[in-house]
């Protein structure tokens, strides 16, 4: 609406001076009725002049306001419209609500309908799989006791039989050897005899023969002489002849006896041929034999592999510690449901008290491939292992390693005397003893290391020895793609000839580790320790070589700093190990969901154990748990990443085999 600028109005004259019976004036205008008349023409005029302005002004006004009325009612209608059509949306709104409604019900209805028949088949097809499972095991632990007694059977028996043959043939031959050395030892003494005999005739002969020449040569000189004696000579000469054909006729006859001699010679050499023949049938059995063995070993190590590979490449085991003393605490309700498989652990949540102030617990299940109550000792559990440690021996990248909260028996499992460590390396040395009766030979060195606030260190190798300033070597994780195994340069490697040699740097390393007191743990290990076996193993009879790699993961126990009350490098060391232990989880769960993409390098520990966590190994994880009350949040994280853990499949494990080539 335009406005109209008010007129200002005129400004009135000033009033005259006028005579009253008051006033005290010496000059006035008396009585001027002309000048007054004019004066209020004037004023009318300029009361006309505004009047008029002021009725320009309000007929201004007048259409400014009829237009605002006008705008006004364009707005009531405007509203109006507004008004019915905000109506008819709120009469959607609640038609689309009432819909919502019902398809929420009707899809929680859906929701739940297959919830349970999923339930329904997930518990069919679980039981079903176990049925299965627990057959094909049965199966395959019939089959291969069987084969393993039908071939201890059948190796001792050829092995008797063959030792028998062996030790008789060798006694004949030996016996037959001595009669015939002592016959051509009798012979050749004959021989020595008669030819010496021979010898000393011929040399009284050739002497006789050298005096009739001498003879004859005076009797040709005096031929002229002595004539008459020429018939004597002649009788000489014939005499001679005649002697000289008899040694002939000896001669003839001892080569006779000569060829006799080399004829019954020519029949021992035959009976010793039958003697060798008879000797090389009997080894070719035994190499036979051996070379039976030897297959049934390579299809004794893909059988194997199979039943393996049915267990599942990555399996989780659950042991629960026993409680030390009644000192450390109230303990947590846990039972084991499972007696015959001893595959599910159950624990009692918290105390919760509902609004009327009942008190009730919640249960939680978890199942595993195997649940070990406290009861449990090591060598029931290295049982269990010994199949992976196996599959080591035959060439397979092996991890085995112990997770759970700190205290929860993790090194004692993996490093005490009697732990997995030990026992792992006593089945290796007593393996490798028997399959040398297979033509397998086997070589074993191992390294130490720990990871520590995410640097990796060489616990056979203290820092004050590592250079020659005192400065420890960094050590370097080097990744072979073609061989899938791993390469730690720097790091000290040591042979291991005996079980012996395998304690000492077991002591060695404990030694060097990193540990310190916290409020959870008086000694609590603040790194991971990896122990690395790598075995190498050849068959001198067939050429076939095999490298394997033995794993034993001792991890860090996770902790809350709440509750371990960590400070300083205690804290910076805590969240180190947690850290490492979420990039652990991060990496299984990429595994589980099969991304082209799995964070190995977020942590140290992951990046070491790539190829063992992959699909090219075999990975068992124990989940130790503490037995408290106290530590019950602690141990329900545990068994929660052990789920996820047991829920993720990781491919199938290939050995590392070649053939060694004739050249080499």
């Amino acid at each position: 609406m335009s406005k109209i600028a008010a007129a200002s109005p005129s400004r009135s004259p000033s009033q005259k001076k006028f005579l009253n019976k008051s006033s005290n004036l010496t000059a006035y205008a008396a009585w001027d009725v002309d000048g007054r008349v004019v004066t209020m023409e004037t004023q009318f005029k300029e009361l006309q002049n505004m009047l008029n302005t002021t009725l320009a002004q309000r007929k201004g006004e007048d259409e400014a306001l009829e237009q605002a009325k006008r705008r006004v009612s364009d707005l009531e209608e405007n509203r109006r419209k507004l008004d019915e059509r905000n109506e008819q949306l709120k009469d959607d709104l609640d038609v689309a609500r009432e819909e919502k409604r019902q398809l929420q019900h009707d899809m929680e209805k859906q929701r739940w309908e297959h919830a349970r028949a999923v339930d329904d088949i997930e518990r069919r097809h679980r039981e079903t799989t176990d049925d299965l499972s627990r057959q094909h095991r049965t199966a395959v632990d019939n089959l291969t006791r069987e084969l393993g007694q039908l071939k201890d059977q059948e190796t001792k028996e050829h092995q008797q039989r063959l030792d028998a043959l062996t030790r008789h043939y060798q006694q004949e031959l030996e016996d037959e050897r001595l009669r015939r050395d002592r016959e051509v030892q009798e012979v050749r003494t004959r021989m020595s005899n008669e030819y010496h005999d021979m010898d000393m005739a011929l040399q009284r002969k050739d002497r006789e023969v050298q005096e009739m020449r001498v003879d004859a040569n005076n009797t040709q000189a005096e031929l002229d002489r002595e004539k008459a004696l020429r018939n004597n000579l002649q009788a000489s000469l014939a005499e001679l002849s005649a002697s000289n054909t008899t040694l002939e006729a000896k001669i003839n006859s001892l080569k006779s006896h000569i060829e006799f001699l080399e004829s019954d010679s020519k029949a021992q050499s035959d009976s010793f041929s039958s003697m060798e023949a008879r000797l090389q049938d009997a080894l070719r059995v035994a190499d036979e034999a051996r070379q039976k063995l030897i297959k049934e070993e390579t299809e004794r190590r893909v059988l194997f592999n199979k039943y393996q590979e049915l267990k599942g490449n990555i399996r989780v085991m659950c042991r629960v510690r026993p409680a030390l003393d009644g000192s450390e605490g109230e303990e947590a309700r846990i039972s084991f449901p499972d007696d015959k498989t001893s595959a599910e652990i159950v624990l009692a949540g918290p105390e919760e008290r509902s609004s009327l102030g009942a008190v009730s617990r919640k249960n939680y299940p978890f199942e595993f491939d195997r649940v070990f109550t406290p009861e449990k000792q090591n060598e029931e559990i290295f049982d269990e292992i010994s199949q992976l440690v196996q599959s080591a021996l035959d060439g397979y990248n092996v991890c085995i390693f112990c997770y759970g909260q700190t205290g929860s028996g993790k090194t004692y499992t993996m490093s005490s005397d009697d732990g997995m460590i030990p026992r792992a390396t006593h089945m290796i040395y007593d393996t490798m003893t028997k399959l040398k009766e297979k033509s397998w030979e086997y070589t074993m060195e191992g390294s130490f290391v720990e990871v520590y606030n995410e640097d990796l260190h060489d616990l056979l190798t203290p820092t004050d020895r590592n250079s020659s300033d005192g400065k420890a070597k960094k050590l370097e994780i080097r990744h072979d793609e073609a061989r899938k195994q791993t390469i730690i340069a720097n790091c000290k490697s040591v042979q291991l000839n005996s079980a012996a040699s395998v304690e000492k740097i077991l002591r060695e390393a404990q030694s060097n580790r990193s540990v310190a007191a916290t409020k959870a743990n008086e000694r609590s290990s603040r790194s991971h320790s990896v122990f690395i076996l790598k075995l190498v193993g050849e068959n001198l009879a067939t050429g076939e070589r095999c490298e394997g790699t033995l794993n034993l993961v001792d991890l860090a126990g996770s902790e809350r700093l709440k509750h371990s009350q960590a400070e300083g490098d205690r804290m910076k060391e805590t969240q180190n190990i947690n850290k490492s232990l979420s990039c652990l989880g991060d990496v299984i769960e990429a595994l589980g969901r099969g991304t082209g993409h799995v964070p190995y390098r977020n942590s140290k520990l992951t990046h070491l154990l790539q190829y063992s966590l992959g699909g090219n190994s075999k990975t068992l994880m124990f989940v130790m748990v503490s037995p408290l009350e106290t530590h019950l949040k602690e141990t329900l994280t545990s068994l929660r990443f052990a789920t996820k853990v047991h829920n993720t499949h990781i491919g199938t494990a290939k050995a590392t085999k070649r053939i060694k080539s004739a050249d080499s």
